[in-house]
């Protein structure tokens, strides 16, 4: 099957499970809405053979791309879909006896991955990736938070974790494993539960279900993200320290607002103690109370 006409194909189909467009619930008439490629905001394209991006890129609206085990070589045409939060281009290659002009051997550059600033999710496990080189680029990518290259020539590599998450600041779990204070922060020996690779920091990056409709794969990207800042949350040392030292300097600012104007049992005992010392039948007190507001026609004029 041409690879063009299989996306045109696609691109065209009303089926809720695969594509689904802005507005779209069930029940509603899908097909004349999903033949408008910039109202896309789903795709999966995976098992296709597709070699070539062409028609995706007109999805301009596009969240969830997933183009897993093709023959892609190429992703330049993504440029233009902005909003991607979730990319899988996971198997695209083919036997090692073909040509790798079919394999993503090397990624677009900085340019490309800065334009992608919603992206969060990236899988590129069991791709021709052979050096650090290839995906230099990523590390132009914002918000990229979880990155998958396990199965590929450069994870086999030592000290391979290091250089990808020290290249990539806003990376926060790397091939099924949070990333640890240890990996950040150069000789720096932590006790064993916080230690790189500990299995209180695995998480399953690629589980395997089926696909959904949209609101099911976004709530599984934020499921997954929410896991990664939990993780972290409790097993970083860092991020520890600055929960105390928040809370301390939280606690010292109340004390020291509560040090300047007490709370309002305190001043108005002493606006009762006043009142008791000039009698029950006193006018107006014009003038302010030492530890409160002003009190202003406390009892009517006898």
């Amino acid at each position: 099957m041409d690879s063009l006409e299989a996306q045109r194909k696609y691109l065209v189909t009303c089926s809720e499970s695969l594509i689904l467009s802005h507005g779209q619930g069930p029940g509603l008439d899908l097909v004349e809405k999903e033949t408008d490629p910039q109202q896309v905001v789903m795709v999966n394209l995976s098992c296709l053979l597709l070699k070539n991006l062409d028609n995706v890129g007109s999805c301009r609206s596009l969240r969830v791309c997933i183009l897993a085990d093709n023959f892609i070589s190429t992703i330049d045409a993504l440029i233009t879909c902005v909003h991607i939060v979730k990319l899988d281009l996971k198997g695209n290659q083919l036997d090692k006896c073909i040509p790798s002009v079919f394999q993503i051997t090397q990624l677009p550059g900085v340019v490309f991955w800065d334009s992608l600033r919603r992206l969060q999710l990236l899988h590129l496990h069991d791709n021709n990736i052979g050096t650090r080189k290839n995906i230099e680029g990523l590390s132009g990518c914002p918000n990229l938070t979880a990155l998958t290259l396990y199965d590929t020539p450069l994870s086999l590599k030592g000290n391979y974790r290091h250089c990808i998450i020290n290249s990539i600041w806003s990376l926060k779990a790397l091939d099924n494993f949070v990333v640890s204070d240890e990996e950040i922060i150069e000789n720096w020996i932590l006790p064993l539960h916080f230690k790189t690779l500990c299995h209180h920091f695995y998480l399953n990056l690629y589980p395997a279900a089926k696909m959904g409709p949209y609101q099911s794969e976004m709530r599984a990207i934020h499921k997954i993200i929410s896991e990664v800042n939990r993780i972290q949350s409790v097993y970083s040392p860092t991020l520890i320290i600055q929960r105390w030292i928040r809370g301390h300097l939280t606690r010292k600012r109340g004390s020291a607002s509560e040090s300047i104007c007490p709370p309002f049992p305190l001043w108005r005992q002493t606006v009762n103690r006043r009142r008791e010392r000039h009698g029950s039948k006193s006018a107006q007190l014009n003038s302010t109370c030492r530890f409160g507001p002003p009190i202003i026609s406390l009892h009517p004029a006898m």
